[in-house]
């Protein structure tokens, strides 16, 4: 894998507008969180999302040729793994970041497999299984912005880890009727069928019941405690990194909330969470984080191997990058402090409409 230049700007303009574009398009929760990072930390974030966002979009929008697609996408991961990217803004960001925060192959490389689930419409008997889909196409996600971040540390990695099985949790909840409408379940089928909901007829016809609404609510439960316990490696984070991971926590954990509020209704309604409601959470991620207790607690069964990956991986001393907390020349801090102030300015405006 190449060593690339360490100016946090090294991708062209246009690469970094479209993976911009790429994550305000395709998640408003973290593209709004994002905006609280600093701004050589976003641009690393956008591209690794924009290439999470193709890879998903790939496997969705292929219809009946997904296993090609999956194949297609195995193939440009490869490429951009080994410093040659596709001609795709999202492969040439995607090998950049890779290559400028030495992220083990293995977590990319995780999520692909997070999407062949899908490609087989794999079914989840429990939720450990239903576990081990969110470590990969949601932990590894946590995991490589960790790197980005500058923490290598097992412990964080663990709690970063809990904090993406966390969100996709609440997606799963939020998501259960347009899930089933294109023939996907995530829902555990112990939980099914203790709640007396045929896992094939809910498919055929999804509907709102008493057992669907006790199932949902049982999922943003444990999604709740998955938030609790990845607060403690917030406070492991660089100090300007922890509020836009926070926030980015509070917004999904209130899409949880917007959930209950419309009855655990998944099936026929959307929970949304407004933009004056994202700035308000968002003002309330900046306080202090709270200390580290709990950060030492093993990592998830299901997400161990993400965080082995990263502690087995070497660090070549070439591509250990100082701390992004360390750049100096005023001149930097004045472009950082103008591009932080013209996204507030802009996430402002967005909110307000």
């Amino acid at each position: 894998m190449p060593v690339f230049a360490l100016d946090p700007f090294a991708t062209s303009a246009a690469d970094r507008s479209a993976c911009r574009a790429a994550i305000r398009a395709g998640s408003k929760s973290f593209f709004a969180a994002s905006l609280l990072l600093p701004p050589s930390v976003r641009v690393s974030a956008y591209g690794l999302y924009a290439f999470c966002r193709l890879s998903d979009d790939a496997v969705d929008e292929a219809g009946g040729n997904r296993a090609a697609a999956l194949a297609r996408l195995e193939r440009r991961l490869t490429a951009a793994c080994a410093g040659r990217p596709d001609n795709h803004p999202a492969d040439r960001a995607l090998a950049e970041v890779l290559a400028r925060h030495a992220i083990p192959e293995k977590l990319p490389r995780a999520l692909l497999e997070g999407l062949a689930w899908d490609t087989q419409g794999r079914r989840y008997d429990t939720l450990s299984e239903v576990a081990a889909y969110a470590a990969r196409v949601a932990g590894a996600v946590g995991a490589m912005m960790t790197l980005v971040m500058g923490v290598r540390d097992g412990p964080a990695l663990a709690r970063a880890c809990d904090l993406g099985v966390a969100m996709q949790f609440t997606n799963i909840a939020r998501d259960v009727g347009e899930d089933a409408r294109a023939g996907r379940l995530y829902l555990p089928r112990e939980w099914l069928d203790a709640a007396g909901i045929d896992a094939n007829a809910f498919l055929a016809e999804p509907r709102l019941g008493p057992g669907l609404q006790r199932v949902v609510a049982d999922l943003l439960a444990t999604a709740d405690e998955l938030y609790a316990r990845a607060e403690p490696g917030i406070a492991a984070l660089p100090l300007s990194c922890r509020p836009a991971i926070r926030g980015a926590g509070l917004i999904y954990a209130e899409i949880g909330r917007a959930v209950e509020a419309n009855g655990l209704d998944s099936v026929t309604r959307r929970a949304r969470v407004s933009g004056a409601r994202k700035a308000g959470l968002l003002a309330t991620a900046i306080l202090p984080a709270g200390g580290g207790q709990g950060l030492s607690a093993p990592p998830l069964p299901e997400t161990a191997f993400l965080v082995e990956a990263v502690t087995h991986h070497p660090v070549p001393a070439a591509r250990r990058l100082p701390p992004w907390w360390n750049v100096s020349g005023q001149v930097v801090r004045v472009l950082d402090l103008i591009e932080v102030l013209e996204e507030r300015d802009a996430f402002r405006r967005s909110a307000a409409s």
